[in-house]
C-alpha cells in the first residue's frame, strides 16, 4: 500500500489534486477509469449531504456551501456507480417556494407513494416571530423539479428549545415516519402524518418529542440495524476543525439515547471539520458508506466545505468502528448487481 502522507508545503494542493482525478476519470473510457471515487466524490462546494438510492441510481442531496443569501437554491447528483456523477442543478429554489428567501439547508429526500418528498430549512429563523422553519417539497422524478408541497413551513417555530433546521425522515419499520430535526443543540422528534402534512401526536399527547443526547449540535440521522435503533449527531463548531460525527443505539426511535463516542472526526493528514453526515446502505446488504463533508487543509474560509464519502463498518457487538476519512474515496459499485428493492434512509 502507497504512503499518502504529504509534505505540510504539499497540504493545501489536496483540493487540486481531488478535482484533477475527478476530472481525468471522466475523460478515460470506462474500463480504464479508476475503481475508488477519489474525494470529494464530485467538485463544488458542498455540504450536509443526504445519501439515497432511488431505482439503479445512488443520490446525494447537499447543502450549496454559501454565504447565506447565496443560498438559494439546491443542486442534487446522482450516480450508477459511486464513481462518475451526474449534476442535476437547481432540482428547488426560492422561486418556488414564496415563503423561503434565503439559507436554504439540509435536504432529506424519501420516495413515498411512487413520488418524492424533499424536506428542508429556509430562512434561518432566529425566533418565532419570523418566517421560514421546516418545509416540504414534492416531485414525480428523484431529479424533480421540485414544487412547495404545503404553501407554509410544516414547523415555523422553535419546540422544545429546538431550531426548526437540519431535518431527517426516518421510516421505520412498521412504515411509521419519522421527521428528527433540531438545532441550538436541541433534537426533537415527531410522527409525520400519512401524507407529510401535518403531525400526529404521541399517545401521551405530544407532539415533539426531544431527543437531545449529550454533546449534540445539530445534524441527526438514524437508522435501524439487528433490532437496534442508532442515532447520529453532529458536534462541535460548524466552521471549525473539531467539527465531528457521534452516536448512541437504543431500543426504541424514541430513545433513551445515551452518547457512545465519536466515530467521524478530522484528519491532520487529509482535512478537518469532518461533519453532518448521512449515510448509503447498499440494499439486500449490511453494507454502508457515510456521506458527510470536510473542508479542505489550510482552508479559512468556513463555507469551502466538499462531499466525501467514506465506508462505515462495525464490530462484532455491533459498535461502530470509527471511520477513516480518505483521500482515495471510495470503490466502484454497481447496484445492477445488487437488484433488491432500492432504499432511502
Amino acid at each position: 500500500m502507497c504512503d499518502l502522507t504529504l509534505p505540510p508545503a504539499m497540504k493545501p494542493l489536496l483540493p487540486l489534486f481531488a478535482a484533477i482525478l475527478w476530472v481525468s476519470a471522466l475523460l478515460l473510457p470506462g474500463d480504464e477509469r479508476p475503481a475508488r471515487s477519489g474525494n470529494p466524490i464530485f467538485p463544488g462546494w458542498y455540504a450536509d449531504p443526504e445519501g439515497a438510492v432511488f431505482g439503479d441510481r445512488f443520490w446525494v442531496y447537499p447543502t450549496y456551501s454559501a454565504p447565506y443569501d447565496q443560498q438559494v437554491f439546491f443542486d442534487a447528483f446522482s450516480s450508477p456507480d459511486l464513481i462518475t456523477w451526474t449534476k442535476h442543478s437547481r432540482i428547488l429554489d426560492t422561486n418556488a417556494v414564496t415563503w423561503a428567501r434565503r439559507a436554504l439547508w439540509a435536504p432529506a429526500v424519501i420516495e413515498k407513494g411512487g413520488r418524492y418528498f424533499l424536506f428542508f430549512g429556509a430562512n434561518d429563523i432566529q425566533n418565532d416571530q419570523q418566517p421560514g422553519g421546516i418545509g416540504v417539497a414534492v416531485a414525480e422524478r428523484p431529479e424533480g423539479p421540485f414544487k412547495d408541497y404545503l404553501g407554509k413551513p410544516l414547523i415555523d417555530r422553535f419546540h422544545n428549545g429546538a431550531q426548526p433546521i437540519d431535518q431527517f425522515v426516518f421510516r421505520d419499520q412498521d412504515g411509521q415516519h419519522y421527521l428528527i430535526y433540531g438545532g441550538w443543540r436541541h433534537c426533537n422528534i415527531a410522527r409525520l402524518q400519512d401524507d407529510f402534512r401535518g403531525f400526529d401526536p404521541f399517545p401521551d399527547g405530544t407532539v415533539f418529542k426531544e431527543i437531545t443526547p449529550e454533546g449534540y449540535v445539530e445534524g441527526p440521522f438514524m437508522f435501524r440495524r439487528s433490532g437496534k435503533y442508532y442515532f447520529m449527531w453532529s458536534e462541535g463548531g460548524w466552521t471549525g476543525p473539531d467539527y465531528s460525527v457521534a452516536y448512541a443505539m437504543a431500543d426504541s426511535p424514541l430513545g433513551p439515547f445515551k452518547r457512545i463516542g465519536k466515530i467521524l472526526q478530522q484528519d491532520p493528514q487529509v482535512a478537518t471539520g469532518a461533519g453532518h453526515h448521512s449515510l448509503i446502505k447498499l440494499p439486500g446488504q449490511d453494507a454502508y458508506y457515510i456521506v458527510y463533508h470536510r473542508r479542505p487543509l489550510g482552508e479559512t474560509d468556513g463555507n469551502h466545505r466538499v462531499t466525501c464519502m467514506d465506508r462505515m463498518e462495525f464490530d462484532e457487538q455491533g459498535f461502530i468502528k470509527p471511520v477513516k476519512i480518505t483521500v482515495d474515496g471510495v470503490d466502484r459499485v454497481s447496484l445492477r448487481a445488487h437488484p433488491e428493492k432500492s432504499q432511502s434512509q
